[in-house]
């Protein structure tokens, strides 16, 4: 997941941060969802925005299903 926009760093420690984010949100999804607050959480855990939670899961092709705020 290296390839994200704002990964783009030759730093091992953001290599490992994607790959982590990756990794977990690959276990959440479910038939290739994850739910918004399974999102707003793993944002939380891993000290990262919701911006970049989402161009995570896009990049991965998960979509976000039971949006908190009615969006998706």
């Amino acid at each position: 997941m290296t390839r994200a926009v704002w990964k783009k760093s030759d730093d091992p420690r953001v290599k490992e941060l994607s790959e982590r984010i990756e990794d977990k949100a690959r276990k959440k999804a479910v038939d290739g969802k994850i739910k918004c607050a399974e999102a707003f959480a793993l944002a939380k855990e891993e000290g990262v925005s919701i911006m970049n939670i989402g161009q995570a899961l896009n990049l991965l092709n998960i979509k976000i299903s039971s949006c908190q705020l009615g969006c998706f």
